[in-house]
């Protein structure tokens, strides 16, 4: 089988690396599409991951339009010159595409409905599966609800094991404390009037914890100059590493967010998507991993962080919560090479037969 991995975001080289390399071992053709980003592109050149560049993301609403034209065009040239049989990825691109050949598209989509509008309007009605976390409720009958967070794609520990040297890469004792700040830079289509933390309330947060241990920062964008002395320098193939013996990872991102949680490190975030998501809102109100707060709920987010400072046994206790959301989830990368190995059929097993998803814990 002839495949198409699309790449739209950093997040999806690590959502999308395992399957990758499962794709190729089962002796597929495999083909890497992705948007000229920076740290994606970093990222997928540290996994040996071949790609093909379909262009630059711009921040600039109005040329968002214009660059998915031209990401349709040469994603279609790609699909043809390939033979692709089925594209899988999170952009809506492939949804497009797949309405203009013979490739089948397989969505792989954790936002929910209220949030993407556009994606919802222009891109799932083209699409011929959307794989959801089962937190969310869809609208489209086209949806394959799957017990996992595209987060456990590669954090599932059949899928992670957390190296300790990246202690040593970022000078940390065993045993010490340490923060692991994320800014974001909220410049998405869904991002617009989206706010995080101020710059006041990230220096009130940065002078709060460097008494209790460390503090490093990673940024979306580029650092502020008051923050470089904190910024992290651990490789980023390293980061979750990193993330999972940290004290708590705090900051305004969605994704690095559900990654502590799903690793069982507390996480704390503070910006306008809190209470409007399902999957953050489930690892929050069942399991109990993290935290979220409205910009205006600033008091109550550095309550929430000394509340946590002072809990004794605080990563056991997280830990424990970890296991017991990993004891009602599946191995998402597994699945997925189920899914689209046994395409179309498969489509039809997982709608019908819910509960056959328990093979794949």
């Amino acid at each position: 089988m002839n495949i198409l991995l699309d790449i739209n975001h950093p997040a999806h080289v690590h959502l999308l690396r395992n399957v990758y390399a499962l794709f190729i071992e089962h002796g597929h053709k495999v083909i890497v599409a992705a948007k000229e980003i920076p740290s994606a592109m970093q990222l997928l050149g540290l996994y040996g991951i071949p790609y093909v560049n379909i262009g630059k993301k711009d921040d600039s609403i109005g040329k968002k339009g214009i660059d998915q034209l031209a990401y349709d065009y040469r994603l279609f040239r790609i699909v043809q010159e390939n033979h692709i049989d089925i594209g899988v990825g999170t952009s809506i691109n492939l949804p497009h595409v797949s309405k203009l050949s013979r490739m089948k598209s397989i969505v792989l989509d954790d936002d929910d409905d209220e949030v993407e509008p556009l994606f919802v309007k222009f891109g799932h009605p083209f699409a011929d599966a959307i794989l959801t976390p089962s937190a969310i409720n869809r609208k489209s009958a086209k949806t394959v609800y799957v017990d996992a967070y595209h987060e456990l794609a590669y954090l599932h520990p059949k899928r992670f094991t957390p190296d300790p040297s990246v202690l040593c890469d970022a000078k940390i004792q065993e045993g010490e404390s340490y923060f692991i700040l994320r800014f974001n830079a909220f410049k998405a289509h869904h991002d617009i009037g989206v706010a995080g933390l101020s710059i006041e309330n990230k220096r009130r947060l940065v002078n709060r914890l460097k008494a209790y241990g460390k503090v490093f920062i990673t940024t979306e964008r580029n650092i502020d100059d008051e923050f470089k002395p904190y910024q992290l320098t651990v490789s980023p193939e390293k980061v979750h590493s990193l993330m999972y013996y940290a004290t708590m990872l705090i900051g305004d991102s969605q994704t690095m967010t559900s990654e502590a949680a799903v690793l069982g490190t507390p996480a704390v975030k503070c910006n306008s998507f809190a209470g409007r998501l399902a999957v953050p809102n489930e690892l929050e109100q069942k399991y109990g991993l993290c935290y979220s707060f409205l910009p205006e709920q600033h008091e109550a987010f550095f309550a929430k962080i000394d509340e946590l400072l002072v809990m004794p046994d605080l990563k056991g206790e997280w830990q424990s919560r970890r296991q017991r959301m990993l004891g009602d989830k599946i191995d998402y990368t597994e699945f997925l090479v189920w899914f689209v190995g046994n395409y179309p059929q498969s489509k039809k097993i997982a709608m019908e037969q819910p509960d056959f998803q328990i093979r794949f814990r």
